[in-house]
């Protein structure tokens, strides 16, 4: 489970654990991840995605101390501001969202193939906003830091269908969805307009984490083809709308492969 540390993930961890699973939190805050760790009495990583050097470092050591990986969530995210790079030279909203899940999902495959895995992608109804240019990916023109998000948000539900593509033959079911508007601190630390809304009285309206979670929990406790959709996209344990490009396979056959392009050069 990767963004365990805090809202939604860290809500889901513990109803995992509850329910006698056994869940690998992690999470890019050291004192928010081994707190959670100490709590579940499970096992725990910190990796901050805008590294892709630690990416790499939490697929080896998954690797290493997991020899069957039931589940993988691919929850972490934000949305960012003004426009940032990393240090390994990409967009942050695009890496830490898309491009470092990508990164992991890939290096973890043959492992996630043998186990026959499901893989949850946690997405955005913001997706419905994109406009994705698969030749700018890193937002070099033209950025806002809602399209940004909302373009890494639609690449989620893209790679999700892709993954499907390539592996759902041998085992493997990949799905995406939507956990609503939770009052979570997920744009903590950035200049984002988002952020003023999670600090006034709305913030009241939105959903628990415990709440946003729930159709993430669903997911990875229930049957693949019976319960769910493989390749599909929810929320509230129902099928969710997504971008119209969502369902265009050309675009996530070009979407994973500039992916690739960019891990190999950067």
């Amino acid at each position: 489970m990767t963004g365990a540390s805090d809202g939604i993930g860290r809500a889901a961890a513990r109803a995992l654990s509850g329910q006698g699973e056994n869940v690998v939190v992690v999470g890019r805050s050291p004192g928010k991840t081994e707190a959670l760790a100490r709590e579940l009495k499970a096992t725990h990583h910190v990796a901050d995605f805008a590294r892709l050097a630690e990416v790499r470092a939490l697929a080896a050591a998954l690797l290493d101390r997991c020899p069957a990986i039931d589940v993988l969530v691919n929850n972490a995210g934000g949305i960012m501001g003004s426009r940032t790079t990393t240090a390994d030279g990409h967009e942050t909203t695009f890496q830490v969202n898309h491009l470092a899940p990508f990164l992991l999902t890939t290096l973890l495959s043959e492992r996630l193939v043998a186990s026959r895995a499901t893989v949850i992608m946690t997405s955005s109804m913001l997706n419905l906003r994109a406009r994705l240019d698969l030749d700018d990916l890193d937002l070099r023109r033209n950025y806002s830091g809602v399209r940004a998000y909302s373009n890494a948000k639609l690449a989620n539900i893209l790679f999700t269908r892709e993954l499907q593509r390539r592996h759902g033959d041998a085992g493997l079911n990949a799905v995406s969805f939507h956990p609503g508007a939770v009052a979570t601190n997920f744009s903590d630390g950035t200049d984002s307009m988002a952020r003023l809304v999670y600090r006034t009285p709305l913030k009241r309206l939105m959903l628990t984490p415990e709440q946003g979670a729930d159709t993430l929990v669903w997911l990875a406790t229930s049957v693949p083809g019976a319960d769910w959709v493989p390749g599909g996209h929810y929320e509230k344990r129902r099928t969710a709308p997504v971008h119209r490009l969502a369902g265009d396979a050309d675009a996530a056959r070009r979407l994973w492969e500039r992916s690739e392009e960019l891990l190999a050069t950067g």
